[in-house]
């Protein structure tokens, strides 16, 4: 396929539209980051790259925590709106309503309405002419309730997430192509996936595996008798 050549430039898509909560309850804010990823595994790492003029990199430099709280579709407007005002003129919290939840292990607020927060500590600072990179450590992580199955595993792909591409936001389709190692699977496995990917969506569609609501034991079955 013919390839038309630019100069360099970060082009890098799709990326996550994060929203890193820094601060206290005296001085908090909010700012929304495309440039973040998973830098290690154990310690899980991570990093945020900030412009050095953005009023959250001195919050972060000085306290040197943070919170990564993942988006959903539902959240676009409001994530964009943090991206493009600064806190040194509003209270984002209070001009989103977002929540502002209480962290277990940094000072920061999160963000109760992000299907998923990270809270993190930097350990690492890497200068760069635009940017400062935060490399922190994630220390703990909160996942609503509702993104569990049955089984306890996470499912990410119910949550709506959002996505950034080349200055758009989208947001991700639950059409998984397939799992990890997918590609170097055994016909058999195959084959027994599928089959089970079949017997849930027929179950899916009964409503059979869904608990039924438990009886309500506060209402009293009425006394046999005239009335």
């Amino acid at each position: 396929m013919e390839k038309v050549s630019l100069k360099g430039s970060a082009m890098m898509a799709p990326l996550p539209a994060a929203l890193v909560s820094c601060g206290n309850e005296d001085e908090r804010n909010l700012i929304t980051i495309a440039w973040t990823g998973i830098v290690n595994s154990q310690p899980p790492m991570t990093y945020i790259s900030v412009r050095k003029s953005r009023y959250s990199h001195d919050i972060i430099e000085k306290t040197g925590e943070f919170v990564i709280n993942l988006t959903t579709e539902d959240m676009a407007e409001a994530t964009d709106w943090c991206g493009v005002k600064s806190g040194r003129d509003f209270d984002k919290f209070r001009e989103t309503g977002f929540t502002p939840g209480k962290c277990e292990e940094v000072k920061c607020p999160l963000v109760e309405e992000a299907p998923v927060n990270l809270e993190c500590r930097v350990r690492e600072v890497r200068e760069y002419p635009s940017h400062d990179m935060f490399v922190a450590e994630i220390v703990k992580v909160h996942v609503n309730k509702d993104l569990f199955d049955d089984e306890g595993r996470i499912r990410l792909d119910s949550a709506g997430m959002l996505a950034y591409c080349h200055g758009e936001y989208f947001g991700i389709k639950k059409n998984p192509l397939g799992k990890f190692g997918f590609s170097v699977m055994k016909p058999k496995t195959k084959k027994r996936l599928a089959k089970e990917k079949r017997e849930k969506i027929r179950r899916d569609r009964r409503g059979e595996g869904k608990k039924s609501p438990a009886p309500d034991k506060s209402k009293k079955k009425p006394k046999k008798g005239k009335h």
